[in-house]
């Protein structure tokens, strides 16, 4: 059972409730639910539940970055860095792991977004990955995580990551052929935040102590939100507004774009 006093944020996926709001309605599972770390807004800590289950468990549940690869194992590839999903990506990265982490990002701004969130390496999805992994004599990674335009991507996928290496998605290509993975041995895995919640796995509660995990972190100052912009209240006119579904329909964003406010 959580245990929440009056006046408590609580922290679950994708938002904030707080008593005495007009979201103080929201019902929600207590295996799903943790404490909103008491560092942040409410607008900075909605930021992190959504990306930050994606990315815990796609790195420590089903990529298992703490349990090495037989080569390749202290190196990571990112890919799509600058999003929200990327950017928690590299921090819980770096706060909890010791891998190289090599990311993703194509514009300045951007790749200045990355190495502020802790990327060891900066390369530009713009151009093929293969050789810019190579540049750095890094050796080929034995994780590869993509959170965007992975179609794109496949074929210096397949062609850079270690034998017997790992590899995750989270995006939804309408058509992809794994089978060049084969060679290699990899294992593919996919992460759906909303699985364990969905199917009622007996698990569920795993979500509950991992975004208390990500409080205690943040608050520690170890990692921080991910929030970029505050675009406007959560309303018709906001959720209209073309600029913000361009920005983040675009992958040109960094971290994430927040709405508060009624």
């Amino acid at each position: 059972m959580q245990n929440f006093k009056a006046g408590d944020g609580v922290f679950y996926a994708g938002s904030i409730a707080r008593p005495g709001t007009n979201s103080e309605f929201h019902l929600v599972d207590e295996r799903i639910v943790g404490r909103k770390p008491t560092s942040l807004t409410d607008a900075e800590a909605a930021a992190l539940p959504l990306t930050a289950i994606t990315a815990w468990e796609m790195l420590f549940d089903r990529l298992e970055v703490k349990r090495p690869t037989p080569q390749g194992a202290d190196t990571i590839l990112v890919i799509g860095g600058a999003g929200g999903v990327g950017s928690i990506t590299i921090q819980l990265l770096r706060a909890l792991t010791d891998l190289t982490v090599i990311a993703t990002a194509s514009r300045p701004e951007t790749q200045d977004w990355v190495r502020e969130c802790g990327a060891h390496h900066v390369i530009d999805h713009r151009q093929p990955l293969a050789p810019q992994v190579e540049a750095p004599a890094l050796g080929a990674p034995g994780y590869v995580f993509s959170t965007t335009e992975t179609h794109r991507h496949m074929a210096d996928i397949v062609e850079l990551i270690a034998p017997q290496g790992r590899f995750g998605l989270i995006d939804d290509p309408e058509e992809l052929n794994f089978m060049p993975f084969k060679l290699k041995a990899v294992s593919l895995h996919w992460e759906m935040m909303f699985t364990r919640s969905l199917f009622g796995t007996p698990d569920m509660a795993e979500q509950g102590k991992l975004l208390n995990e990500v409080a205690a972190l943040v608050e520690a100052g170890r990692i921080r939100s991910t929030a970029t912009d505050v675009a406007g209240k959560i309303d018709a006119a906001t959720l209209r507004a073309v600029a913000v579904h361009v920005r983040i329909e675009s992958g040109s964003s960094r971290g994430k774009i927040v709405l508060e406010g009624f």
